[in-house]
């Protein structure tokens, strides 16, 4: 008896205890519902970065999409072009027996020549209530129609206000019945690598596509022409994007999208608007663009031009040639002087000289700080208008003097070949292995200096030759080729 009283107050005080347990627990559940816990470091750190940094941040990009897609436009053009006499078997083994085109040209090239329309897409946006809409150059050029179509359906035919080839800028108008929605410009200097970006457009004909990615990379050259300077971003970008904006994620336009890489994925780039804006004045005003000019052509520095001249790093431009007649020329620029400051601006390379001078006004004053046989000077030029004849910058490095034959110009020789100078050496050989054609050293090209020293003559040439190939330094031409002229580092074997 006394056990089972024992057995019913164990199984009684386990039953409470339990209960207690239960009640304990949901209270406790019930508190942490409604009491906030104290955040932790990792909390604490995470919930910091989101507010600090909530304008860089995507979280979401329909807001965003919706509020600036309607002042992105679609762009088609249409324009004329004109063939001869076509294979009308193209790509079969009879065109490629015959010869495809050369061969029906050669026999019917009588035939009168077939026009037809050419058909293209690209996009743009609204800069102004008025009507004015950026795009790229290559988008509208040559076109002879141009149509705009609108985010809410509506077309209108643009006209051509300005374009520039060397950004492939172009500036474009329609003229609408309303005011018309406008993309906010940004500041692409203070765009950052790894920032957030928007691209909208108008790929492969679909209408007002958004894609989205980061900024890869700033100040991007790719060889699309001398003023490159490229934003990279992974946003895909497609045929037809081209002329649309690329936004950052405070809706603001900060590059205009406009080449791609065929052969990769993730890789487009857009012009900086800072750019653009800076253009725009001309294009609305004259419908060109006017840029400085020194009347020099430039190079980069090797490490083994700068050693043979005896620099302390590779900063600056080389000058290549002083063209008669240009500001440099009057203000005394010599070829083998280096460019490192503009105003005050120091100066890298080549690129950085140019971008520099064609953001001068015509008329300008400005000081550069140059090196001239180790020494510094600062000369005051007075900046010209560029014109499109000479190119700015030299064609490229080449040879040596070893392993290369030379000719004495003669008047001859001179007409014979329509070369620009009537003195000097002329390249008639090189040897294949040799340093000189290592280097690139090409029959034709023109000697002009060796060390500095100029060849008026074999004599002078075999002279200078002979006391650089006994001095430990290398030795370093000057050459002409074609337009260009540019400096060349010979090392020795």
């Amino acid at each position: 008896m006394k056990e089972n009283n024992g057995r019913k107050t164990f199984i009684m005080f386990l039953l409470a205890f339990l209960i207690g347990f239960f009640v304990v627990s949901v209270v406790e559940v019930l508190r942490s519902s409604f009491v906030p816990a104290a955040p932790g470091p990792d909390v604490q750190a995470a919930s910091a970065l989101s507010t600090g940094d909530i304008s860089r941040t995507p979280m979401s990009f329909a807001d965003l999409a919706e509020k600036i897609k309607p002042a992105v436009v679609n762009i088609s053009t249409t324009k004329t072009v004109r063939g001869g006499g076509r294979s009308p078997f193209p790509g079969t083994p009879f065109d490629r027996y015959f010869g495809g085109d050369d061969f029906f040209e050669r026999f019917f090239g009588d035939m009168p020549q077939r026009s037809f329309k050419q058909r293209s897409l690209g996009s743009g946006f609204i800069i102004s209530p008025d009507g004015y809409i950026f795009t790229n150059n290559h988008v509208v050029e040559q076109a002879d129609k141009i149509i705009v179509k609108l985010s809410d359906g509506k077309e209108y035919e643009a006209k051509v206000i300005g374009k520039d080839a060397k950004t492939d800028m172009a500036l474009i108008k329609i003229k609408a019945d309303d005011s018309l929605p406008v993309a906010e410009i940004g500041d692409s200097d203070k765009l950052r690598v790894g920032e957030w970006v928007m691209a909208i457009g108008n790929p492969f004909g679909l209408e007002q596509t958004v894609t989205a990615g980061i900024v890869s990379a700033k100040g991007r050259v790719i060889g699309a022409g001398p003023y490159d300077n490229f934003i990279q971003t992974d946003a895909s970008i497609n045929p037809g994007n081209s002329g649309g904006p690329l936004f950052n994620m405070e809706g603001k336009v900060i590059g205009i999208n406009t080449a791609i890489v065929a052969q990769g994925q993730g890789i487009g780039f857009a012009i900086p608007i800072n750019m653009a804006k800076g253009i725009l004045p001309d294009l609305k005003a004259k419908g060109k663009v006017t840029r400085g000019w020194l009347g020099v052509s430039v190079q980069d520095l090797t490490e083994e031009i700068a050693k043979n001249m005896k620099l302390k790093d590779r900063s600056g431009a080389l000058i290549a040639d002083v063209f008669k007649g240009d500001p440099a020329d009057k203000a005394g620029l010599k070829a083998g002087d280096v460019v490192i400051e503009i105003n005050g601006k120091k100066i890298k390379d080549t690129h950085e000289l140019l971008m520099v001078i064609a953001g001068f006004r015509v008329g300008e004053s400005v000081s550069i700080k140059i090196l001239r046989d180790g020494q510094d000077k600062t000369i005051t030029i007075q900046i010209a208008e560029r014109k499109d004849q000479p190119e700015v910058v030299a064609a490229g490095e080449a040879g040596e003097a070893f392993g290369m034959t030379v000719q004495e110009i003669t008047p001859e020789i001179a007409k014979h070949l329509g070369l620009p100078v009537k003195k000097g050496v002329i390249v008639v050989d090189v040897q294949e292995g040799s340093v000189a054609d290592e280097v690139g050293i090409q029959p034709q090209d023109i000697i002009l200096q060796v060390n500095r020293v100029k060849i008026d003559g074999m004599k002078d040439y075999s002279r200078e030759i002979a006391k650089a190939a006994s001095g430990k330094n290398g030795i370093l031409l000057l050459v002409r080729r074609g337009k260009s002229t540019f400096f060349v580092p010979l090392t020795k074997q």
